[in-house]
């Protein structure tokens, strides 16, 4: 079977997962990267985690290779101008994002969807940069995009049912599990999540518990895979940040105010597990926490 041409924009932690899953899939799938110094790296950063995956023996590595073969890393984004769907994973900036989409929609073929990765912008508004709303949807991916099994499907109110379906099977095809929510700031997991990070992190503020007592409690407590400090750790502390001054605009000021801890943990460039340090400090060879970092 053929598979439909995948693009996806921004080579940044989302933007190399998701590509290694679509090619990994079966999809030729292109990946573009604006930065140069980035665009570089990224072909050897994914073949990267794909051996290491084959170490581990979570993949054979006649995968890997089948992989490879279908990966491409184009130095100008109209090389990949005739993908049957563009996935955005640029950073949460809406006018960046709109910027993006205005070109995909000039540069893709009208019968080609457009997904943003964005975990908590409006995709009403992202999509108003194009000329065909209706073609345009959320579809938030997990990070590490390889071994998280959720997609959110994020549905615009210009957003056709037929758009909606076509990315639901295209996630489903990638072994991921889809939700659909309504284009609301945050929409289901980032509201959720970041409401509960943002207390633990005022928690450690204020002296309760350290970030690993705290993570053990909801783990251990309540069953959660990953505790709501490594979780942002994980994540990004500098992309929890924006996501919570954007629900801190379209919901409530208050409730979601990102704490002072975690403006200075960013402001210090501690943004968790890609700097090294966070709310943990994290191995660099094995990409896991090696102990919390203490009081804050």
């Amino acid at each position: 079977m053929v598979r439909e041409r995948v693009l996806v924009v921004g080579g940044g932690t989302m933007g190399r997962g998701i590509a290694a899953v679509c090619a990994l899939a079966g999809y030729p799938t292109s990946v573009f990267e604006a930065d140069p110094a980035g665009r570089g790296r990224l072909r050897a950063a994914i073949e990267s985690s794909w051996q290491r995956a084959v170490e581990r023996g979570r993949m054979t590595s006649e995968a890997a290779h089948g992989a490879q073969k279908l990966l491409e890393v184009p130095e100008r984004l109209e090389q990949a101008a005739g993908a049957d769907l563009a996935v955005e994973a640029v950073p949460e900036d809406i006018s960046v994002k709109r910027g993006v989409f205005s070109e995909l929609d000039r540069l893709c073929p009208r019968a080609a969807f457009l997904a943003s990765n964005t975990s908590a912008l409006s995709i009403s508004e992202i999509a108003s940069a194009t000329r065909q709303p209706a073609r345009v949807v959320g579809l938030h991916f997990f990070n590490p995009v390889a071994t998280m099994p959720l997609v959110e499907l994020v549905r615009g109110t210009a957003t056709s049912e037929a758009t909606l379906d076509r990315a639901a099977a295209f996630a489903e095809s990638l072994g991921k599990q889809t939700i659909r929510v309504a284009d609301a700031p945050g929409f289901a997991t980032s509201r959720l999540g970041v409401a509960l990070g943002l207390e633990a992190m005022r928690m450690v503020e204020e002296g309760v518990a350290s970030a690993s007592d705290i993570d053990r409690a909801m783990e251990l407590g309540y069953g959660h895979r990953m505790g709501p400090l490594k979780t942002s750790d994980l994540v990004g502390l500098d992309v929890r940040l924006a996501i919570a001054e954007t629900l801190a605009r379209g919901i409530d000021p208050e409730r979601f105010a990102p704490p002072a801890i975690l403006r200075r943990l960013v402001s210090e460039g501690k943004t968790g597990r890609k700097s090294g340090e966070g709310f943990y400090r994290w191995d660099e060879e094995t990409g896991q926490p090696s102990e919390s970092a203490g009081p804050r």
